[in-house]
């Protein structure tokens, strides 16, 4: 993938929208419920983008809707790219870059993940303050491409000023909020029970196969960035018995009013933020 590809990508997507959108969520696993929420919906699949393969995960939709969020615009990506999918980097990391080149200012990231932390169970709402990347690769390795850097800042990936925003907006809407650290491994299968007593002594809380590759293009690229998880599934040897992705996408739906909510409040005052710094 060159630079060329993702700039012709971000025009064709421009061409069929008309605006350019200030904020991007990234719809994780059954998190699809908030697109009945946008005004003017304009709905681009995948497919009629450069450079974009076919999605091949169940819940992951493979399309952007563009509209209107509490009087502002957002782009929902609905559906990623995965490395255990066997897509090369460039592929992972393309939507962030095309989202970059459009214009975005700021990206939500929402997943799917697997509660490691005791007090976390399905159906829960965290927020993520840090995270751990047990994928051992980064879509950063390589060539420098136009407006990233080589060694971008992660000592504040998720963006301290929109956490709180995310809690305000929580404690406004009588929503529990946690927050917690995102472990990224590489997947396709599920995590040992033996893992996961792993990444709990390393600090971790919760447990995806996402969301890190695209926070790390996201930041190289200067982005400002907010992760959420929601609990689908007790972690392997967490008492909850067999997993499967059925289990998860379930868990997504069941959590998805409590998203939506969250996320219709969230995005435009993220939308306001970053309006007031620019005219500072």
């Amino acid at each position: 993938m060159t630079p060329f590809d993702v700039a012709e990508a971000a025009a064709r997507l421009h061409q069929r929208i008309g605006v350019v959108p200030t904020v991007s969520v990234v719809l994780g696993s059954g998190l699809g419920a908030i697109e009945a929420e946008l005004t003017d919906p304009i709905v681009v699949p995948f497919a009629e983008l450069p450079g974009y393969p076919a999605t091949s995960v169940t819940g992951h939709a493979g399309r952007y809707v563009v509209g209107r969020l509490g009087g502002g615009d957002v782009l929902l990506q609905c559906g990623r790219f995965h490395y255990y999918e066997g897509h090369p980097s460039e592929v992972v990391a393309l939507p962030v870059r095309v989202a970059a080149a459009l214009g975005v200012r700021a990206m939500l990231f929402t997943n799917a993940a697997g509660a490691i932390r005791e007090d976390l169970g399905t159906g829960d709402l965290v927020l993520l303050s840090d995270h751990i990347n047990f994928m051992f690769r980064s879509p950063l390795i390589g060539g420098v491409l136009p407006g990233e850097t080589r060694f971008p800042d992660m000592s504040e990936a998720y963006d301290r000023a929109f956490r709180g925003l995310a809690l305000d907006v929580a404690r406004e809407s009588g929503l529990d909020l946690r927050q917690g650290v995102y472990a990224a491994m590489l997947g396709p299968a599920y995590e040992t029970p033996s893992e996961v007593r792993m990444l709990a002594r390393l600090g971790a809380d919760v447990v995806g196969m996402s969301t890190v590759p695209e926070v790390l293009v996201a930041r190289g690229l200067g982005q400002r960035c907010l992760g959420l998880s929601v609990v689908t599934n007790k972690a392997a040897g967490m008492g909850g018995g067999p997993l499967s992705h059925q289990e998860v996408m379930e868990g997504g739906k069941t959590a998805g009013a409590r998203v939506t909510q969250l996320l219709a409040r969230l995005v435009p005052r993220i939308a306001e933020e970053l309006q007031s710094v620019g005219t500072k």
